[in-house]
């Protein structure tokens, strides 16, 4: 990297955010959004990158496009909506129960358990114990009082 942009980078961290508000006025032609410091300094960062050395290439562009289309659903289909208490997926959720320890991983529309697909927690708990239970209890996501 240049002396040039190293410097620019550099000057990000000490800046007031009135500052890297109109540092990003001059590089984005935009009102800066509304997010947090650590936003803008990273965002200003690569922007920085970006115009000293060349952005992706078209190529890589289009390519990210494609996939963003394959795994975001099929057209027009309105994403699932997930609480906010869900999990992200590919979380694993570890319970021990009567001295054996179960996994149960976080998939984006289920759980895996044993290899198998639930669409419940609860489902998995009932598996597990043998009785009903609610399952975000059971696997600790919230208290048996109902708060998260």
């Amino acid at each position: 990297m240049t002396d040039s942009v190293l410097a620019q980078l550099a000057a990000l961290k000490g800046a007031p955010a009135p500052a890297l508000k109109a540092k990003w006025r001059a590089l984005f032609d935009t009102e800066p959004p509304p997010y947090n410091r650590r936003f803008l300094e990273s965002r200003l960062a690569y922007r920085i990158q970006e115009l000293a050395h060349g952005g992706l290439k078209k190529e890589t562009v289009e390519r990210l496009r494609v996939l963003g289309k394959q795994y975001d659903g099929k057209p027009g289909a309105k994403p699932k909506p997930h609480g906010p208490r869900l999990p992200i997926a590919g979380t694993r959720l570890i319970r021990e129960w009567q001295g054996v320890e179960h996994r149960v991983t976080v998939r984006s529309d289920d759980f895996e358990y044993q290899g198998r697909p639930y669409k419940s927690l609860s489902a998995i708990a009932r598996e597990i114990t043998g009785v009903r239970w609610n399952g975000w209890v059971f696997f600790g996501l919230k208290n048996s009082r109902g708060a998260p």
